[in-house]
């Protein structure tokens, strides 16, 4: 009797950010998308009040780049994929 099993390939990124406790969403400065519609896009996505991304939306503007969210890397690639549908600038960490 024999078993076959199917090889899976994985990046060395991708092994590090598994066995890493806790990831982040990165939200990027850019000269594409307006404060309006990256605050829009935190309070639907993330459920951010108004306020809260507004303070996210300046300090994008003023430092270039913030954390909006923690946890698994499954987690953050997800959100990754639905912000940047949305047109922002996002990576995981």
């Amino acid at each position: 009797m024999s078993v076959e099993t199917e090889q899976e390939t994985y990046s060395l990124e991708e092994i590090l950010a598994a066995v890493k406790s806790s990831n982040r969403l990165i939200l990027w400065n850019d000269e594409i998308n307006t404060f309006e519609h990256v605050i829009t896009c935190l309070m639907k996505h993330l459920q951010y009040t108004e306020g809260q991304a507004e303070q996210i939306a300046w300090k994008v503007h003023t430092a270039g780049k913030c954390p909006v969210l923690e946890g698994s890397y499954t987690e953050m690639e997800i959100y990754r994929k639905i912000l940047k549908s949305e047109g922002l600038t996002v990576s995981v960490e």
